[in-house]
Order: C-alpha cells, then structure tokens, then sequence
C-alpha cells in the first residue's frame, strides 16, 4: 500500500513535538538550532540535515524512522495482514487443476454468497476475507475446470455462474488492497465465465465490475462510461424485470461518476434525474448481484456529485435528508461517511471531520486504513486541527500508522 499517504517529516515532528507538550523554542534550543529553523522544518519549507534529524528524535524520544514519511514502521498487524492478502493473490495466480473431488455447485453458491455477506457487512471484512477466498478460489476453479469437459451442461452452467459471481467479489478485494492490474484480470474472468454460463444478469454485472475498475484508472472514465452505456442497452433489450432494471440503474450510475470525475457534473445530474431515478423507482432498494443499487444509492451518487464539484454547502444538504441505515453495505454506510466527512473538510469544519473519522474508525476500521481519501483527511486534519481537538487526531493518525 505504498500508494497511501504518509504525513511528511514536517508534519512528522510537529506531531511528536506537539504529542509531548512542548513548545517550538524549548525543543530548538536543546537541540542547537533556531526557532525560526524548527518553524521551517515543520511547516515544510527546510529540510532537516541527518545531524539535525538524529538530534529532534532523541529529544522527542522517538526513533529516527518515526520521523521519515517514506519508512513503513507499520506494526506487525498489519505485515499479517499483508500476508494474508498475498494468499489471496496467489491463489488466483496459480494454475489449478481439475479438482480430484469437486464440490458440488449448491455448495460452492452458499460459499460465494457467505462470502460475499462478510465482505458487505463485517468491520473486519478483509481479514476475514483473507481467511475465506484463498480455499474458494481453489474450490471454484478445480471444480470449473473438471466440469468444463463433463457431460453435464446444466451443472456446468451452475458452475460458471458461481464463478462469475466470485470473481465479481475478487474485483472488488484487489482494487481496495491496490492490485488495480488483478482485479482487471478478475473483472475479465467474470465476464468469461457470465459469458459462457450465457447469463444475461451476469454479463452485466460483470460489465459493472469492469467498468469499476476503469473508474479506478484515471484517465479511463470515458472508456468506464462506454462500457457500462453499452451493457444497460444490451440489458435493456433482453429484460424487462426489477432485477434488469437495478443493474441497468448500477451501470448509469457507472456513468455518472465518469461524468463527475471528468468535471461534468452537470451531465450527472442529468443522468441521474433522466436515468437513474426512473431505473430507482421500479427496482427499489435492491441488492441484485451486490450492486446496492435502489433511491438510497442515487441520492448517495448525487451527494458525491457535489462532493467531486467542490459544492459543500449542497452536499451537506443532501447529507441531511439521505439514511443509510438500512443499506445491506456496509461499505456504502462508510463511503456515505467518508464524502460527508470531506464536505466538512472543504469548509474546514475540522471539528465535524474529526466527529465522522472516529465515526468511520469505529464503523469500518479497515476500510478507513486502507482508503487514500480517509488518510488524506486525517493527514490535513492533523496538519491544522485546534489544539482542543489535537489529541483525538493525532490518536487516529497512530492508529492508522500515519505517525
């Protein structure tokens, strides 16, 4: 997760400094330098030489590493963690065999679903997922591979739809780890497989993966747009049913976050009120191939419209009218938390952001760790904040080994 803020060596002293309880001129005088010099090595605008550096840690008493953003010092919870997601990675990346005794498809569909229930609803859903998908990559693929030369096309079409859907699964676990390159590979086998299974639903669903992988790529939400357009028409030509219409209203939803992020919002508004919400109303809240989608996801769409616009003030209205308690995501509730929580952050309301990252910490704490914006905020938090609310930032920047 190299990609991940860090808080400068700046940021970093300061922090400690502050953490201790002393001021600027006590700390430069024991170590021999200004005052002025301290100020800028804290606010960025010096770096400090080895000398000097060595100098602040065993004043701070702090290690000399603790002070250097660009060192990962993250305790050993974390290195178990990264374990954990490397026996994710290699299970998909091993060639597996026919399965010796394949595991009937009934089993495997209550597998995939359990997973895909802990991945939507636990605050520790990427370790338990760590433990889960490993075994299920290897059960599904075994069993895919005896019954693609079996007899039985019914079984075998069971089979591959149970892959489609872990493979949905898998494209969002890589993308949230930062493996953008193996959730394309995954997005990519879903599609196969839905293909195969000659699954209408399916295909899109696996178009809206793909699609948010594209999102995940800047420079690719056009391509992301194109393809989500072109399976809702595909959809809308073969299905008529609530099912049909929540994943056509997933894969406009696609669009509009294209549109956002390429500084048109007012071409997603467009298509939310012209799309979306027509799409919303016959499906209802919904959860069709774990895509969430339903009025609660387009009002969360549209607050995230403004949040990408810079629109606080709307945003924050929008906020106030939206409940996301009964959303079977969880990852939805700390999305919705998240942009709230950045709508705050524009208008530097820092009190609020620190009221909704404990909030977040306490509602999904992995997410939080794992998420570039979460970090951001807290990192900017820290760099400004009151000193009233100094402790209880610096304390979730600890926590998420940002310091």
């Amino acid at each position: 997760m190299t990609d991940l803020p860090k808080l400068p060596t700046g940021a970093l002293i300061r922090a400690a400094r502050r953490r201790d309880g002393r001021p600027q001129a006590a700390v430069a005088g024991l170590c021999g330098i200004s005052t002025d010099y301290l100020s800028q090595i804290e606010r960025g605008r010096k770096k400090p030489s080895g000398d000097v550096l060595a100098k602040l840690a065993a004043e701070l008493k702090v290690n000399v590493g603790a002070l250097l953003g660009d060192l990962d010092v993250r305790p050993a919870k974390t290195e178990t963690s990264a374990a954990g997601g490397s026996a994710v990675v290699q299970a998909l990346l091993q060639r597996h065999g026919a399965a010796r005794d394949p595991v009937p498809f009934s089993e495997l569909r209550a597998q995939v679903e359990q997973a895909w229930k802990v991945w939507q609803t636990s605050p520790r859903r990427f370790t338990l997922a760590e433990a889960l998908l490993p075994g299920l990559i290897r059960d599904v693929e075994g069993t895919v591979r005896v019954l693609r030369t079996g007899t039985d096309a019914a079984e075998r079409r069971e089979v591959l739809r149970v892959s489609a859907d872990l493979y949905g699964l898998l494209r969002s676990y890589y993308r949230r780890i930062g493996r953008l390159d193996l959730s394309l590979m995954v997005a990519d086998r879903a599609l196969r497989a839905a293909e195969d299974a000659d699954d209408p639903l399916r295909i899109g669903a696996a178009q809206w993966n793909l699609g948010h992988v594209l999102l995940s790529q800047p420079g690719s939400e056009q391509a992301a747009a194109d393809v989500a357009m072109d399976a809702s028409r595909d959809l809308a030509a073969v299905l008529s049913s609530p099912d049909g219409a929540a994943l056509r209203g997933a894969l406009e939803l696609v669009v509009v976050v294209a549109d956002a992020r390429t500084r048109r919002p007012w071409a997603a508004r467009e298509r939310l009120a012209a799309d979306a919400v027509p799409l919303a109303r016959q499906s209802g809240e919904s959860n069709t191939f774990w895509t969430v989608f339903g009025p609660t996801n387009v009002e969360l769409h549209a607050l995230s419209v403004e949040m990408t616009a810079g629109d606080a003030v709307e945003g924050l209205r929008m906020a106030d009218r939206i409940d996301v308690s009964a959303l079977p995501s969880r990852e939805r509730k700390f999305t919705f938390g998240l942009e709230v929580a950045r709508c705050y952050d524009l208008r530097r309301d820092d009190a609020a952001v620190l009221v909704h990252l404990l909030e977040l910490e306490q509602l999904a704490p992995e997410d939080l760790e794992r998420s570039p914006l979460g970090r951001q905020l807290v990192v900017d938090l820290v760099g400004r904040v009151r000193p009233t609310y100094r402790p209880q930032a610096t304390g979730i920047a600890e926590r998420l080994h940002l310091v």
